[in-house]
């Protein structure tokens, strides 16, 4: 299978294993589209909870950090582009200025310390366009690919959300279970294995196992998305019509012109970077490592914008 003029031969190691996508069902009848009053109240609460539960805000990211991820992306570091490659030259100064635009952060690179900060009114609209994006998938049952490097807080939201579009007759896709992927980490090459929960991919250290998805681990990594996608051409499976994930799931998957949905915390330049160069079609700033239950009025919001919820 070629994608974005990137063949994908098969990966060594385990065989492909999973289906290519959960049993469509009947759809679900649509939820009504709510009054502007009703999605102005809500939109009002979800920015408190965004405040308070400083998923915007001053956030726990320090802005330190930030500022590396942004010298790591200039520089076309892997362990900052998490698998994007840049159209056009982007210097630290460009990414800064982007981040300020698109996230909220400050624009002034002299300030160097302390909690970065995300603007709550980029991160509802950004959550707007994202359940428009959830609607037109769901209008039109499409197959849906879930991914995420955080399977610690975000394996919540994304479940909630391939819940909602199952029911509205998608094609959830999980292809590959079980097969095996090197990546490199802090600590040298370390052996992963992807696994869904609830429809969501993640990799594991290879023989964890959790319903929970808490012994999911951590990753920047776009090989995961390959090898899925891999496992789909092997199968003979379609493509997603809409990747949904972070990290390397979203901009490997926008590097290959699959149209893509994400969530990316103020210190993660990269998806930033793919929507504005248009291969990423939405993005929503927020801070991605606060508590699970922190996210569930997100997932709320989002299926009420995309009349998805039931």
């Amino acid at each position: 299978m070629t994608i974005g003029g990137v063949s994908l031969g098969s990966a060594a190691g385990s065989p492909a294993g999973g289906a290519v996508g959960s049993a469509i069902r009947t759809p679900l009848p649509a939820r009504p589209e709510a009054t502007e009053a009703t999605k102005a109240a809500e939109a009002t609460a979800l920015r408190a909870h965004l405040l308070a539960a400083r998923l915007a805000g001053p956030v726990a990211t320090p802005r330190e950090k930030s500022l590396r991820s942004y010298r790591l992306f200039a520089a076309r570091d892997p362990r900052g582009t998490l698998g994007l490659t840049p159209a056009r030259e982007w210097g630290e100064a460009d990414v800064l200025a982007l981040m300020a635009r698109r996230c909220g952060v400050p624009a002034d690179p002299a300030r160097t310390g302390g909690p970065d900060v995300i603007d709550p009114g980029r991160t509802l609209d950004a959550l707007d366009a994202f359940a428009e994006r959830l609607s037109a998938v769901a209008a039109r049952r499409g197959a849906v690919l879930l991914g995420t490097g955080h399977p610690r807080p975000l394996l919540g939201f994304y479940a909630g959300l391939a819940d909602a579009l199952s029911a509205a007759g998608c094609i959830v896709l999980t292809p590959a279970q079980g097969r095996c992927v090197d990546i490199t980490t802090r600590f040298g090459v370390r052996l992963r294995q992807l696994d869904y929960v609830r429809g969501v991919a993640m990799v594991r250290e290879p023989g964890a196992r959790s319903i929970s998805g808490e012994t999911g681990a951590h990753t920047h990594s776009p090989l995961p998305l390959r090898v899925a996608l891999e496992g789909l051409a092997e199968l003979g499976g379609p493509l997603p019509d809409l990747v949904i994930g972070d990290h390397g799931w979203a901009c490997g998957a926008g590097q290959l012109g699959l149209e893509v949905i994400a969530l990316a915390d103020a210190d993660d330049p990269a998806p930033f970077v793919g929507e504005a160069e248009g291969r990423i079609a939405a993005v929503v700033p927020l801070d991605d490592a606060v508590r699970s239950r922190y996210y569930r009025p997100l997932t709320r919001y989002v299926l009420n914008r995309a009349c998805l919820s039931q």
